[in-house]
């Protein structure tokens, strides 16, 4: 029996990007089994929307207030979210300020 797959959208805020922080979020997806995607934001913050069952979200959001070496994660906020068919096959990283 499979685990219910939930959706979370997380906003990443501080000095995040222009130093690998979408690269970083994608490998960590992939890592973990993740659908979705990562973007940039035109305030600074990185979104990031994922797929995934309860424990995959709480181990994604434990990578994303660590960050990449380069990166200065001043907050990091989770909403719920509607299951996206769109995005529920593989992680990307999506084009800017979409």
């Amino acid at each position: 029996m499979s685990e219910v797959r939930l959706a979370r959208r997380y906003y990443v805020s501080g000095i995040v990007q222009g130093v690998g922080y979408r690269f970083f979020v994608e490998r960590e997806a992939h890592r973990l089994g993740l659908a979705g995607y990562v973007k940039n934001l035109r305030d600074g913050r990185v979104e990031v929307y994922a797929i995934g069952t309860p424990e995959q979200l709480r181990q994604l959001a434990a990578q994303l207030k660590r960050g990449p070496a380069l990166a200065r994660v001043e907050a990091v906020t989770e909403t719920e979210a509607a299951v996206d068919p769109a995005y529920a096959q593989g992680f990307s990283i999506e084009p800017d300020w979409s």
